[in-house]
């Protein structure tokens, strides 16, 4: 079978990366990818059923989701024919339409591969559709982002979704075990350096069979096994997978809003490090820790939304790496925090009231009278100074007369707000005393 190699015109003998010269020759080899390739796997299914329908293959940078493609065409019969969305426009879209159209007239369908298939704008996305339509082109889309998010709807709802998954220790093992074969020598690397190269990879397999090259050449065979401390002077450790514009960013803010909102200090510790490891600025983390603590403790715990502020101050003050620590003593005390929503779903509900309420004008007792037209019109008469009513209330009316009073606000019995919740029943009792 064709590689990118022989495609691009090297020869057999040219030097070839470990991660292309192990790549699988049939789809059960895959690895870590049961789901899809396995015997039982919804590829090995469409294989059987001798049809395969266009496919957006969703996952993580080294998955395979290139050699999915390319053995999809191998078993199927189809050309092979593919390009990347970040290095092609439309004139090479046009010329891969057209060859495509020959090969039908010839008898012989095309699988079009497109690496990075999100990078392409709305319109050259819609210049897919009536070519898949009418099967000029099977298409294989390639994306590490959100589809969803990415794709127009219309390809989505011509293609099958298909997400390939990060590969774990096993699956990286069985990759260690290939590579191995191919050498012909043991990976000279100790247990507890294995388990280190595996971690360093973040479940990108391409990346994992690079540093097994690089050590496979750095050390001779017959040398001693590398240790973790050794391992780490000999191949280089990438940041973990993380685009602040994109998937992984909105992923772990999500999951350490989650986790805050869940009352998990650690999962929460969890992913801040996680985040701050990455890249992410700190300031950001602290917006969100603000809008944590008034969004999901709020009066449970009024401190919660000064500690927050305080962390933003502290960081601002201390800089990183010391001024980080406050973010974390923020994030343990929000999460540690009573919670309650209360506050933000009366304003909701209060926002949403406004809007359909219009201009509606407040009762006239409330309202000041400075002219002598107003004082006849009886702005302000009839209000009662809440001072100097017994118990410092008066239990008026203040919404538009048209309305009457509403509720939105209903404190939880948890923290702070069941002190609250008391104060509102007993103004409450004394208002219907006194209506």
């Amino acid at each position: 079978m064709s590689t990118l190699f022989q495609a691009a015109g090297f020869g057999e003998g040219a030097p070839r990366p470990l991660a292309d010269r192990l790549r699988p020759q049939k789809l059960v080899d895959v690895v870590g990818q049961d789901h899809l390739t396995g015997p039982d796997g919804i590829l090995s299914r469409m294989l059987a059923s001798g049809r395969i329908p266009s496919i957006i293959l969703w996952g993580p940078p080294g998955t395979g989701k290139t050699t999915i493609a390319r053995l999809l065409a191998g078993e199927t019969g189809l050309a092979f024919e593919q390009m990347s969305a970040i290095f092609s426009g439309v004139a090479d879209l046009k010329k891969a339409f057209e060859q495509a159209r020959i090969r039908r007239e010839q008898g012989r369908g095309t699988l079009l591969f497109v690496d990075e298939i999100h990078r392409f704008n709305k319109s050259q996305q819609d210049s897919f559709l009536p070519f898949v339509e009418d099967g000029t082109i099977t298409l294989v889309g390639a994306t590490t982002e959100n589809p969803s998010f990415e794709l127009n709807g219309a390809l989505l709802s011509r293609a099958q979704v298909l997400v390939l998954n990060r590969l774990g220790a096993e699956a990286m093992t069985a990759l260690v075990a290939r590579a191995e074969m191919f050498e012909k020598r043991t990976l000279p690397v100790e247990p507890n350096a294995l388990a280190a190269l595996i971690a360093m990879a973040d479940g990108d397999g391409r990346y994992f069979l690079n540093m097994v090259e690089e050590i496979f050449s750095s050390v001779a065979e017959g040398a001693t096994a590398l240790n973790s401390e050794l391992l780490a002077r000999t191949v280089q450790k990438r940041m973990p997978l993380y685009d602040k514009a994109a998937d992984g960013h909105y992923n772990l803010i999500s999951a350490l809003h989650k986790s805050v909102r869940g009352s998990d200090p650690d999962a929460a510790l969890y992913y801040l490090a996680r985040m701050l490891v990455a890249g992410e600025d700190p300031l950001f983390l602290a917006r969100r820790l603000v809008r944590m603590a008034i969004e999901d403790v709020g009066l449970a715990d009024p401190e919660a939304i000064h500690q927050a502020l305080a962390a933003k101050e502290t960081f601002d003050f201390l800089g990183s790496p010391e001024g980080e620590l406050a973010l974390a003593q923020a994030t343990i005390y929000i999460a540690t925090a009573p919670k309650s929503n209360a506050a933000y779903t009366a304003f909701k509900a209060a926002m949403g009231r406004a809007k359909e309420t219009g201009s509606l004008a407040p009762p006239k007792i409330i309202l000041n009278a400075p002219t002598k037209l107003m004082k006849e019109q009886e702005y302000g008469a009839g209000y009662a100074y809440d001072h100097d009513q017994p118990e410092a209330f008066s239990g008026q009316n203040y919404f538009p007369d048209q309305m009457g009073r509403e509720k939105y606000y209903n404190p939880v019995e948890r923290g702070f707000e069941r002190d609250v919740r008391k104060r509102l029943e007993y103004w409450a009792g004394l208002r219907k005393k006194r209506e």
